[in-house]
């Protein structure tokens, strides 16, 4: 063969290569580094180019905007994927934009966690893009979205796929034109956490496999989408009525979430047809009546989740759900004793167990969880009896709360190396704490051991090191002194040691813990004056002190009052969640505490991380009450009732504006009753009975709404609302200068940071009251002020700088 005739050949196989002739000239040719030109991508046409920088340039950049929110909510990477779109580089190889290989066109657009910032409108230049199969435009803009409407250039793209608008603004009903774009392509669909409502008529997209509607506030029936659809979440909406059995033509349906609705009426019998169904959440409605036996044939169930309704049933050990690894059946009405022997039978890899707040009854065998891989076990208030049932050597959390067990705690509890949470509170258990117990473990987070008969002392040990955070051994019979170890547990935050016989003086020495927010000592033998010397930090996060009822002596604590910066500085909390609420392995523990609360002895269920109370009441506390406690701005309740109190009551404490609640009673205070206590307006109870307080009670503002009995006890007191009236024009003099606080010698110290808890009284008591459980009956003050509570507490939730935040009760 002739050289042009080798020439012309190589030619030919330039140009009109073959699949497999090109793989021979790659692996041999030594022109392999040239360009072979049409195999290469064709660059992104220009229009579609110039549309997406028009797009990019009516933005700005803020990394504050979307990295809060995807780092911490969606667990994605936010970072400014518009730096790398640049006129000079062909669009195709930009962060967040793909191309078709063959076309060039723009298929596929990712904006989400993108840092953008700017006006919504700018969106309608991606008309241009009407080969998109796939849009993310999901957290754009958190937590100031602007996103307040759907683009209508959605309209003209025929050939989308995937369309994720989740997490903006978007409010109003869903506009009719939005049901029908790409009605013959598209397949998945995220219209979540947005302020959607209306109705919903129909989603008759012919080739749907997943739709999300979650968060929003869509009302009326429940849509039912295509038989195509495999995932469907329309959860945290208000849907109504019943669940139409028309879902249970849904054959391909794997995952199927409607909590947070309200649906009514029976599940349906139909649901056992779903026969692909992996996940099923109907929790929190208002579902009732026994459960469908046909669910026996969900073979490839994994999750089970109904707790929050009304269902009223035996245990569903006859299921026989071999794949079952979450089974969530907790505050119903489900009852009778488990069938063990088809409990094992039927869920031979359960790994999370639900059935708390129900009417289970009878005995778990000691050892039935000892060979299984339960992380998570929740028996608590229920009617179970026996001896304890030990968990898993798998098991993280672990309670058995308010049931009727009894026994002492065993030894071989210590072998489950792994647990966070144990919580054995509310039962009959007797003998001691068991020395391992508060050693056993690195991991060991929350030990509650309240509410039980458990006697000897605490052990003097406690693991170095330790993971601890809540430790309440309140309502038992535990003596002798507190183990200094307790020193170790840096991350202690709740210490809750009330209604014991504890004999010993002031712990100051738990100061030096850095997170310690509640420490209850109520109701034991501590005694002798409380000294704390000038210098030095401690208790900087402590929110609620409760010393009441013990054997304290000399002047209220002043060095100590200085020391609380988290009642003094409204902005501490201001970042945190907003209950004291703990998840571990898939489930969640929430501190509860016992407060003294306008007269009434009151648990919180879940305690709100900007609650700030003292109760220093029922001591023999001596002198005046210092003027330092006036700067407390964040302080909800004050109790020093019951003690020897002397002196005038000092006008700083009308510097507590967020103050619901104060019990000065039973001391021998004198002097008229400051003025300025008539602004705090969210003072909701006041008793100032049996003192030695004269002269006139203001009668403006505040103080004219309580009764006589604020005042009662108080022989030279005059004036409504008591019977007595004062003589002439008896007009209570100045407060003296010697009362005044010494701004500078404080001044430093206390200089007042901008509150942003304006509204944290209501919000307290207001949020509180749903968690509120009572030992009597509701008192009047309570039905009266939970509306206007409730309102205060929805005002500082709009807050801009305040995350909305979502709890979902397990």
């Amino acid at each position: 063969m002739r050289w042009h005739q080798i020439l012309g050949l190589l030619y030919f196989l330039f140009f009109f290569p073959s699949p497999l002739l090109h793989s021979h000239l790659v692996c041999a040719s030594p022109f392999i580094n040239l360009p072979l030109s049409p195999l290469s991508p064709p660059p992104c046409p220009p229009d579609q180019r110039d549309a997406l920088l028009h797009f990019k340039h009516s933005f700005v950049l803020d990394s504050k905007v979307s990295n809060d929110s995807c780092d911490e909510y969606i667990l994605l990477t936010s970072y400014p994927k518009t730096n790398t779109w640049n006129k000079d580089i062909d669009c195709c190889s930009w962060y967040g934009v793909t191309c078709d290989n063959f076309t060039g066109n723009v298929v596929s657009l990712d904006l989400s966690c993108s840092w953008l910032e700017g006006d919504v409108h700018s969106i309608s230049s991606l008309f241009l893009l009407r080969n998109l199969g796939s849009l993310d435009l999901s957290v754009l803009w958190l937590p100031f979205c602007n996103l307040t409407k759907f683009p209508f250039f959605l309209n003209s793209l025929k050939r989308l796929k995937d369309l994720d608008l989740s997490y903006n603004r978007i409010s109003g009903e869903v506009p009719m034109w939005f049901w029908g774009i790409s009605h013959d392509t598209l397949e998945q669909v995220d219209l979540s956490h947005n302020l959607l409502e209306g109705g919903i008529q129909h989603l008759h997209w012919n080739r749907l496999s997943s739709i999300t509607l979650q968060n929003n506030s869509f009302q009326g029936p429940l849509p039912i989408p295509p038989p195509s659809t495999f995932y469907f979440d329309a959860s945290d909406n208000g849907f109504t009525g019943k669940i139409p059995s028309s879902i249970c033509q849904l054959s391909s349906l794997q995952s199927l979430s409607l909590s947070n609705n309200n649906l009514s009426g029976l599940m349906p019998p139909c649901f056992g047809d779903i026969t692909n169904l992996e996940e099923l959440d109907l929790s929190t409605n208002r579902l009732k009546g026994p459960l469908p036996r046909t669910l026996v044939k969900l073979e490839n169930l994994s999750f089970l989740v109904l707790s929050h309704n009304e269902f009223n049933d035996i245990f569903p050990h006859w299921m026989e759900a071999s794949q079952l690894q979450k089974l969530d059946l907790q505050f119903n009405k489900f009852h009778g004793e488990i069938n063990f022997t088809a409990f094992e039978l039927s869920f031979p890899i359960l790994q999370i167990l639900f059935i708390s707040n129900n009417n289970f009854t009878g005995q778990w065998p000691t050892k039935f969880f000892s060979n299984k891989q339960l992380s998570v076990i929740d028996l608590s208030n229920n009617k179970f009896e026996g001896p304890i049932p030990l968990p898993s050597i798998e098991t993280l959390y672990y309670s058995i709360a308010s049931n009727k067990i009894i026994g002492k705690i065993p030894s071989l509890i210590c072998t489950c190396i792994w647990l966070n949470v144990i919580n054995l509170s509310n039962n009959d258990l007797t003998g001691s704490l068991p020395w391992c117990l508060t050693n056993f473990s690195t991991e060991l987070s929350v030990l509650n051991l309240r509410m039980n008969y458990l006697k000897g002392t605490i052990p003097k040990s406690i693991s170095l090191g330790s993971k601890l955070m809540t430790l309440d051994l309140s309502g038992n019979q535990f003596e002798g002194t507190l183990p200094r170890s307790l020193v170790n547990c840096t991350w202690l935050e709740v210490l809750d040691l009330s209604d014991n016989q504890i004999d010993d003086t002031f712990p100051i020495w738990l100061g030096a813990l850095p997170n310690l927010k509640i420490l209850i000592l109520r109701s034991n033998n501590f005694k002798d004056v409380v000294i704390i010397p000038k210098g030095g930090l401690i208790f900087p996060e402590l929110r609620i002190l409760d010393l009441s009822n013990n054997n304290f002596s000399g002047p209220l604590p002043t060095n100590l009052i200085m020391n609380l910066k988290g009642m003094v500085n409204g902005e501490i909390g201001k970042d945190e969640s907003l209950y004291m609420t703990r998840s571990f392995g898939g489930a969640s523990y929430d501190n509860s505490v016992i407060v003294m609360m306008k007269g009434l002895e009151i648990q919180l269920v879940k305690i709100l991380t900007i609650f700030t109370t003292i109760d220093l009441s029922h001591n023999s506390f001596q002198g005046d009450i210092p003027v330092v406690i006036g700067h407390l701005h964040s302080l909800i309740g004050l109790n020093l009732s019951q003690n020897y109190l002397t002196g005038s009551i000092p006008p700083t404490l009308g510097n507590l504006t967020n103050l619901g609640w104060l019990d000065l009673s039973s001391n021998k205070l004198s002097g008229v009753i400051p003025r300025n206590l008539g602004d705090l307006s969210s003072l909701g109870y006041l008793n100032l009975s049996k003192n030695q307080l004269n002269g006139r009670i203001p009668q403006d503002q505040q103080l004219s709404t309580f009764s006589s009995d604020s005042f009662s006890g108080n022989p030279s007191l005059c004036g409504t609302p008591l019977s007595k009236a004062c003589p002439g024009n008896t007009q209570p003099p100045p407060p003296s200068s010697s009362s005044t606080f010494n701004h500078e010698g404080h001044k430093c110290w206390f200089k007042q940071k901008e509150v942003w808890i304006g509204y944290a009284s209501g919000i307290v008591i207001g949020i509180s009251i749903a968690y509120i459980a009572f030992a009597t009956s509701k008192p009047k003050w309570l039905a009266r002020e939970v509306t206007m509570l409730e309102r205060r507490a929805a005002k500082w939730a709009e807050k801009p700088k305040r995350k909305a935040i979502k709890f979902h009760g397990q």
